[in-house]
């Protein structure tokens, strides 16, 4: 009778035993789930972030090489100013050059305007406005 009794105590303590062992597995799994569940959401919260930061960093872009683009024709415009500032020098000389020689020259001095159709003298005013 006390094996019997021995033998219904292990079976009893071995489907304890089997049931805590269960009951283990089952919570292991679904602390496993819930983390899965955690790291899914915080890495669809990562994904997002970086859609923006992507979107973000190519708006940036754009306006880069519009800014560029506006540098080089603001320098494009400032060379082009340069070039016609000296060109008007130039001619300032040169209407100077032709206004000394027209003085020093006695004949070209006196020889009086001449009148175009409109009744306008001509060839007293050099106009090099283009």
């Amino acid at each position: 009778m006390a094996a019997a009794l021995t033998s219904s105590v292990q079976s009893a303590t071995s489907g304890l035993w089997a049931q805590m062992q269960q009951q283990l597995a089952q919570r292991n799994a679904d602390q496993a789930e819930q983390q899965a569940s955690a790291l899914r959401a915080r890495a669809q919260s990562a994904q997002i972030v970086a859609d923006r930061a992507q979107e973000n960093a190519r708006s940036l872009k754009v306006q880069s090489n519009q800014a560029q683009g506006e540098a080089s024709e603001a320098r494009r415009g400032l060379a082009a100013q340069a070039s016609v500032s000296k060109v008007q020098s130039q001619f300032a000389d040169l209407r100077e050059q032709i206004s000394e020689v027209l003085q020093s020259d006695p004949i070209v001095a006196s020889l009086p305007p001449v009148v175009n159709t409109s009744g306008q003298e001509t060839g007293t005013v050099v106009n090099v406005t283009a």
